[in-house]
């Protein structure tokens, strides 16, 4: 490789963090985050599940959601290089905006959540098809651009709100269509899956690229399970803490983890090639 080409690809780094222990850890709270804080402002303040909801509250949560994370996701592109602050607020504005849209989804548009989970698995595998068939890859350690981060930030959301659903669907009671395993029984199948995963990815059985993806979308029923678990009433199987103070807790922990954790940006694929 010529030592101009050479120069190229070490100057080129991820714009999103490295893929470790830490990010798992981070990514499943803020997950949590985002099932409590959708639920605080829908559930809570605009009273979808109280006796005088606001009408339209599922779609009002989503839009103000989405306003911000494309507020944020404005700003990532924009950055010049990996802010773990940006990037983690932009993580939890899309798994906020994936807890009301699911909602809606499953709920206000009628289609239950058989319906909305194959609704969203397909918006998901099609982004990534057409990501490939752009770009060639969906490496996520591959993400420079702005095209490359618009396609992210699309899967991102779409995996968040398709996790949302299935939680919901996994975690809800036979007679409301689900599949009747409680908020613990629903984390605990996720656990497993992801535990399943990591083996598969410490055995070296399958391809990274797709582990990630199948790790990105499990995380998020198990970070919604968790969620309901802590803030849905005690006759529904939850601890029943309050919505705004649970999210503000976990806030909290995802600020000081970032703090504590090493944050980086991830290795370019061709880093390695480039330095041999």
């Amino acid at each position: 490789m010529m030592d101009t080409d050479r120069d190229l690809v070490c100057d080129m780094v991820s714009k999103v963090p490295a893929v470790t222990l830490g990010f798992w850890i981070i990514k499943v709270l803020a997950t949590t985050l985002g099932e409590t804080g959708g639920d605080t402002v829908t559930m809570t303040w605009l009273g979808e599940t109280g006796p005088n909801p606001v009408y339209g509250g599922y779609l009002i949560g989503a839009g103000i959601f989405a306003v911000l994370l494309i507020g944020f996701v404005w700003t990532q592109i924009r950055a010049h290089k990996f802010n773990p602050w940006l990037y983690w607020a932009t993580i939890v504005a899309s798994t906020t905006l994936g807890t009301t849209l699911a909602d809606f989804a499953d709920r206000s548009l009628g289609i239950g959540y058989p319906g909305g989970s194959l609704l969203l698995l397909t918006c998901v595998l099609a982004s990534l098809f057409v990501w490939h068939r752009t770009l060639g890859t969906v490496n996520v350690n591959t993400i420079t651009t702005a095209r490359q981060e618009i396609f992210y930030w699309i899967t991102i959301t779409f995996s968040q709100t398709l996790g949302t659903a299935l939680g919901d669907w996994a975690a809800d009671d036979l007679d409301q269509g689900g599949w009747g395993l409680g908020y613990e029984g629903g984390a605990l199948v996720f656990g497993a899956g992801l535990a399943v995963l990591a083996v598969l990815y410490f055995t070296k059985k399958a391809n990274n690229v797709v582990l990630f993806w199948a790790a990105f979308i499990l995380t998020r029923p198990l970070g919604a399970t968790v969620g309901d678990l802590l803030d849905k009433p005690v006759s529904s199987g939850g601890f029943h803490f309050s919505r705004p103070l649970a999210s503000a807790v976990l806030a909290a922990v995802i600020v000081l983890l970032v703090l504590v954790l090493p944050q980086r940006p991830g290795q370019h694929p061709g880093y390695a090639e480039a330095t041999a």
